[in-house]
């Protein structure tokens, strides 16, 4: 099994156990408080109930986000788990706001609460539940670097708190202080709103491509210049994909290098931001010969099929062209270097090279589109 699949199924797992909790505990919570006549552990219960919810969710996109990249989804399923935060967030929304408005029309009615102790025995079940739900489900989340899953371990510390405050309210209004059963459901639809809020903000900015964090940023600048044969950077772009961040890059090389050799140096820099900077999980570089930072200067130059039809025009009336053995060309500045590698065992003489050379070049540098040319013999 890929490492891939054992943590899809640690995240489903976890989730299931939630699951199994929250059922448990929305049912206790509506139950007894509806029987208690407490607004605030009722309150609570919908809290629950929507953590059950968002657990059936939190499931759902594992699953599919867990699955391999295909036709459709070139860059995998990962965003199944960004988009289902964003609708879980705005559940919390939903559910908050009918919790406030609960607690507000509990001041203008004069119920009062009974089998109090029993209500103080659940919210204190509940707390500690929950709290035990908060650390194995974040402990899974680091150990599967997922942002839902730590979203889903916060519903489980944010009923906690909830469940703490409904203590706190349900015992201040045993003791004789009216409507802190009220205040407190009110406290934990505020909480819950927040926490949905945030929810939704953090996942809109990854489904909207936002950079990662500045730090983040300079520390992939920083490894990306260490890199032996990188002289600059620039059109560094990064963006958030559920559990892995992407970056596109390009570098600037020396010019004058092969291809197979700034290639090397690109994979050096894709295989070093991923091991070294946390949670990146793919990296596209493109190697520059110049700065075409504002501009390509070289653009509108003729590719080398077309270039090599007119240099052999160009050169009509040398029998030698017929020998060449290579022909490089270096695209800078917005004009054309061109090398021309002769072999050498066909010479005579110092003089003829000499001599053959000049020609090369004198008809080469006829060429508008060529700023230099050199002959090379070997």
């Amino acid at each position: 099994m890929s490492q891939k699949l054992i943590e899809t199924e640690a995240k489903k797992n976890i989730t299931v156990i939630g699951g199994v909790v929250n059922l448990v505990l929305s049912i206790l919570k509506i139950g007894f408080g509806w029987l208690g006549q407490s607004h605030a552990l009722i309150a609570d219960g919908f809290h629950s109930l929507s953590d059950l919810l968002s657990d059936g969710l939190v499931y759902y996109a594992s699953h599919h986000a867990g699955h391999e990249a295909d036709e459709e989804h070139p860059y995998g399923h990962a965003r199944f788990e960004t988009l289902a935060t964003v609708i879980l967030g705005s559940l919390l929304v939903a559910v908050a706001s009918a919790i406030i408005w609960g607690a507000i029309a509990r001041f203008f009615n004069d119920e009062v609460i009974t089998h109090g102790w029993l209500i103080i025995v659940i919210a204190i079940l509940s707390v500690l539940a929950k709290e035990v739900m908060f650390h194995l489900t974040m402990r899974t989340a680091r150990e599967t670097r997922s942002d839902l899953l730590k979203a889903n371990a916060w519903h489980h510390r944010s009923d906690a708190i909830s469940s703490f405050v409904v203590l706190i309210g349900v015992g201040l209004e045993m003791a004789g202080f009216h409507y802190f059963d009220s205040i407190a459901a009110l406290i934990v639809g505020l909480m819950v709103v927040k926490i949905g809020v945030d929810l939704v903000l953090g996942a809109s900015k990854e489904l909207v491509d936002t950079a990662l964090d500045a730090d983040v940023v300079e520390q992939i600048k920083q490894v990306i210049l260490s890199i032996s044969g990188v002289r600059e950077l620039h059109f560094l772009r990064t963006r958030k994909m559920g559990e892995t961040a992407l970056v596109d890059v390009h570098i600037l090389v020396d010019p004058k290098i092969s291809v197979s050799e700034g290639h090397l140096i690109s994979e050096t820099v894709r295989l070093s931001l991923i091991n070294e900077v946390e949670n990146i999980g793919e990296v596209m570089v493109h190697i520059d010969p110049e700065d075409d930072e504002m501009y390509s200067p070289s653009v509108a130059l003729p590719l080398r099929k077309e270039l090599l039809m007119q240099l052999d025009k160009a050169w009509e009336g040398l029998p030698e062209k017929a020998n060449i053995k290579d022909i490089n060309l270096h695209y800078l500045e917005g004009n054309v270097e061109v090398e021309i590698v002769l072999p050498l065992d066909t010479m005579r003489n110092i003089d003829q090279a000499e001599e053959l050379s000049e020609k090369f070049i004198g008809k080469t540098l006829m060429m508008p589109q060529v700023k230099s040319a050199k002959v090379l013999f070997s």
